[in-house]
């Protein structure tokens, strides 16, 4: 693993008493992680963040106990010039008024997944980074490990900060890291890709950000950019996006696809219903599709991508065959979280894309009534209008977003399905009025929670708790009808 972090580590060499300002507490593992770990060595923390108290109560209660500083609901400008380090979460730009100001100032900038890497003594990392599947294909990915028996350790955007296990990691150990565009945006400074980088797919994402689709693309293909001749890019052969990363780095380039692979390449793909690796003329069977028992053609490319990354990673194919097999979705990811008068309620709350939602609707073999819609982030959304005219019964529109879906569906032509919710709760109960049996409820918004959640998970968590009362209100008894009971 080739990464110097000469900031983090200068630091690091002597921490105590010195002053960090961990900037982004948020609800995840990295700034959490990143505050604990500093306070843990002896360093003076400040944590600051845009969210008040009550909103950070959870996260809070993680760092009880430790020496920690908190500025929250603002930011104080001293805060960031007067640290000897800021630890900034890869959701604030570096473009931020204050990070400038302190980068001005001579103030050293880094980031958990910085921390972790300049402490990390393992030799190889494994990277998966893509608009949609990325922690599906991680955590699959993982699954492969462990029917390989090989030691390793999985965090990074998956939401599990790695770096206070950093002491218990071997050299000999993988390290497997789900890598979002802000963070890859940030590891670009430090010239940071991984040894192995999957890149399950890219379309427009994060342009509230990034600005245009051009700068999100760069961000994302640092995942490849620095990687050596020993490097390997797993890369989806069918994105024309992804297929220019395969030069992008000094690395060779493996590929995986859900047809037929060019003989010129090597990769794995599927021929007869098998999924098989072919190089140089040779070819061996991994697994038969239905082996994968999440549903949509993106899944099974999924698991193509892991298969492909677990052979760059030394696994036998029989250990590739036994993870994939084994393997049972993570939650919030088409979900199933109740089923009651013959429908079923399934949470897709990590569909944040507009593409990802699109994909759920279509590995859904049964009509949907679809809760979509949140946070702005700036993409265009026909792609969830288009989904929804083919395959939706009613489409329920919450949150910043809801007008310009249902443009959208007027668009299409199906405007007349499109309902309004003020909440997500009255949403699930539109749901329930619309739903009939062999339907399928699905939340899967093709937008981002933040402005009516934290996270995804919260909003995951959410639909899961209302789910299960609106299915137990499905599945109960219809009350008798007047004077039924007297002529019992």
């Amino acid at each position: 693993m080739a990464f110097v972090g000469g900031v983090e580590k200068e630091f690091l060499s002597r921490p105590i008493g010195r002053r960090v300002t961990v900037v982004g507490l948020g609800h995840f593992g990295g700034g959490i992680g990143a505050a604990r770990f500093l306070a843990r060595l002896g360093a003076r923390v400040t944590v600051t963040d845009l969210k008040d108290e009550a909103a950070l109560a959870a996260s809070i209660e993680k760092l009880s106990g430790l020496d920690i500083r908190y500025r929250l609901g603002g930011h104080d400008p001293d805060d960031f010039l007067s640290a000897d380090l800021v630890c900034a979460s890869p959701a604030v730009p570096r473009s931020a008024p204050l990070m400038v100001r302190a980068r001005a100032a001579g103030v050293p900038i880094t980031s958990e997944i910085r921390l972790f890497l300049a402490v990390c003594p393992a030799t190889r990392t494994i990277g998966v980074t893509g608009s949609n599947g990325k922690t599906t294909t991680t955590s699959l990915f993982g699954s492969i490990l462990a029917e390989a028996r090989v030691p390793h350790h999985v965090g990074g955007n998956i939401g599990r900060s790695l770096v206070e296990d950093a002491s218990a990691i071997a050299p000999t150990d993988l390290v497997v890291l789900e890598l979002s565009s802000f963070q890859l945006e940030d590891l670009d400074g430090a010239g940071f890709s991984p040894d192995i980088a999957v890149v399950t797919n890219v379309v427009p994402n994060h342009l509230d950000r990034h600005g245009t689709l051009d700068a999100y693309v760069d961000a994302k293909r640092t995942i490849v950019r620095h990687q050596t001749r020993d490097g390997v890019a797993v890369l989806w052969a069918d994105d024309p996006i992804v297929a220019t990363f395969g030069g992008a780095g000094e690395g060779r380039a493996t590929w995986f696809t859900d047809g037929a692979l060019d003989s010129s390449l090597d990769g794995v793909c599927v021929r007869g219903g098998v999924a098989r690796h072919e190089a140089r003329g040779r070819s061996v069977d991994l697994f038969p599709i239905e082996a994968v028992r999440l549903p949509g053609a993106f899944n099974l490319r999924n698991a193509l991508a892991a298969a492909a990354a677990g052979l760059a990673a030394g696994v036998t194919p029989a250990a590739i065959a036994r993870g994939v097999e084994r393997f049972r979705g993570v939650p919030h990811r088409l979900e199933l979280v109740a089923e009651a008068a013959g429908v079923r309620w399934i949470n897709d709350s990590k569909a944040t894309t507009p593409e990802a939602a699109a994909l759920a609707l279509g590995a859904l073999e049964a009509r949907v009534v679809l809760i979509a819609g949140g946070y702005d982030k700036k993409v265009p959304l026909d792609a969830i209008a288009a989904a929804a005219a083919r395959h939706c019964r009613s489409a329920i529109l919450v949150g910043e977003t809801a007008p310009i879906i249902r443009a959208a569906l007027e668009r299409a032509g199906s405007g007349d399905r499109a309902l309004s919710a003020a909440t997500l709760e009255e949403a699930v109960d539109l749901a329930r009025s619309r739903a009939e049996p062999g339907d399928v409820v699905l939340l899967s918004p093709g937008c981002a929670s933040y402005d009516m959640f934290s996270n995804f998970e919260e909003r995951g968590d959410r639909f899961r708790a209302l789910t299960n009362a609106a299915a137990a209100r499905m599945a109960a008894p219809s009350p008798p009808e007047v004077g039924e009971a007297s002529r019992r």
